[in-house]
């Protein structure tokens, strides 16, 4: 991973499959903290707690979990990390995606930030991958 995580350095990451690649940085001056991950010209932007609440939920699910990325629109397979990002169960109590339309791909895009912190492993198959926390 390159970059320090700043606007000005974004973190530089690929999908957990390896195809495509995306930027990534923590926006501290907005409210909340957000995450702003730039995928061509596609901005999403996610509550910054996903890292450390998504990191605990691993910790508690203690083994792989499928990441399950879909779009808003789409539902999320139970059990996933897609599935538990938009879940009232979550400490947020709902999405932590924070653009309406583009709530969704937390499996997709927050997967390969939290392997590249060190915080989580991560499959890079062709379909179908899982993380787990460390």
């Amino acid at each position: 991973m390159s970059g320090t995580g700043s606007s000005d350095d974004p973190w530089v990451l690929r999908t957990p499959p390896g195809t495509s690649e995306y930027t990534m940085f923590r926006d501290d001056d907005a409210e909340p903290a957000q995450l702003v991950c730039q995928v061509g010209s596609t901005r999403l932007t996610y509550d910054a707690r996903v890292v450390e609440d998504l990191h605990a939920w691993l910790r508690e699910q203690g083994d792989w979990v499928p990441l399950g990325a879909a779009d808003e629109q789409k539902p999320a397979k139970e059990g996933t990390v897609e599935a538990w990002a938009r879940s009232e169960g979550n400490p947020l109590g709902g999405w932590y995606g924070l653009r309406k339309g583009y709530r969704g791909r937390v499996g997709m895009y927050l997967p390969p930030l939290l392997e590249q912190l060190g915080l989580a492993e991560l499959e890079h198959q062709p379909r179908n991958n899982r993380m787990r926390a460390l």
